[in-house]
């Protein structure tokens, strides 16, 4: 697990900016104890989801903007499952191409940081949208989706490892708003296959690994995976995320934190008036979360965030959007229930 979060604030995931210094000196202004790496595919699209994660896959190519695999390289598979069995993941580094963000961000002194955060693309999400040879999502093919899997472990590792250089916690979150499809019956995952590649990527982790998705989906499901850090858009989904109240009570007295997601990214930053709306909703959420663990975990083992990654707008509103989030947060340290 990771530290105490203490409603602190920090970001998720992609923001509108080009220039990889100037996201990286917005999120420390906005976010300084709890500093994420941004994501930034305006500047390349192969820092997007998926995208991004390509270059680590064995036999994966980017063409038009979508991950195509050859499900037949034995060899580059085989190389994967021994990496991981020897925990060597130096190779699955990312490039300056897929992660300019995070390569510039940790070129600043973090020490002073409570907690440092990435994003990588999980591998449910990754299994759903990189394809065989007949367009077919490599999630169902078992021997692929193992490696795949196992690969994005290491990849996971590497990001870690690059992180934990500064001295200071770590979590890696897996973005998968994939997990919306669990139990659907057009598009269904498989869960033991999902259940598998999340084991194999905390196994390799020293630090914590956390879960972001940005739809409704099964919560009982993602808290049963026993994830650092569940992270999702409390905006649109808190209602139904409370519904599993029981099982939320468990996870954060169990030491999981909650990134609660009450700042809309897609749309512009909230004015005055929409801010104390925010922060209504938000203290409603703190009231009915505290009923069942008390204020004091509540508090302990929470932050806040904009919904998702931020790209519906400029560098100016992105980063009004992340002092939104650090306003609620601090509000919300100083003004209680």
């Amino acid at each position: 697990m990771i530290p105490a979060a203490g409603l602190r604030a920090t970001g998720v995931g992609a923001l509108p900016h080009r220039d990889p210094d100037a996201a990286c000196r917005a999120v420390l202004a906005a976010f300084p104890e709890v500093p994420y790496a941004p994501t930034l595919p305006n500047k390349n699209p192969l820092e997007a989801i998926v995208l991004a994660e390509a270059e680590c896959l064995p036999g994966a190519e980017v063409r038009d903007g979508k991950v195509t695999v050859d499900t037949a390289a034995d060899e580059a598979m085989e190389a994967v499952l021994m990496d991981y069995l020897e925990e060597r993941y130096a190779g699955y580094a990312a490039s300056a191409a897929t992660a300019s963000g995070f390569h510039r961000l940790m070129a600043y002194d973090l020490s002073g940081a409570a907690l440092l955060k990435c994003q990588v693309t999980g591998p449910a999400t990754m299994g759903m949208q990189a394809v065989d040879a007949e367009r077919r999502p490599v999630h169902y093919d078992g021997a692929y989706a193992d490696v795949l899997g196992k690969a994005l472990a290491l990849r996971t590792r590497w990001f870690e490892e690059r992180m934990q250089a500064h001295g200071v916690p770590t979590v890696v979150v897996l973005n998968e708003p994939y997990l919306t499809a669990l139990g659907s019956p057009v598009v269904p995952l498989d869960e033991e296959t999902v259940r598998s590649s999340f084991a194999d990527v905390a196994a390799l982790l020293e630090g914590g690994v956390g879960i972001h998705c940005c739809a409704n989906t099964d919560w009982g499901f993602v808290f049963s995976l026993s994830p650092s850090l569940v992270s999702f858009d409390a905006h649109a989904h808190a209602r139904e995320f409370l519904l599993y109240g029981d099982d939320l009570a468990a996870y954060l007295e169990g030491g999981g934190v909650v990134a609660w997601g009450v700042v809309p990214a897609d749309r512009p930053a909230p004015d005055a008036g929409e801010l104390d709306r925010i922060h209504g909703r938000f203290a409603a959420i703190r009231r009915t979360v505290a009923d069942l663990v008390g204020d004091d975990t509540f508090v302990d083992r929470s932050l806040v965030t904009p919904t998702c990654g931020i790209r519906a707008t400029d560098d100016a509103g992105a980063e009004a959007i992340m002092e939104a989030a650090a306003a609620v947060a601090r509000r919300a340290r100083e003004g209680g229930r």
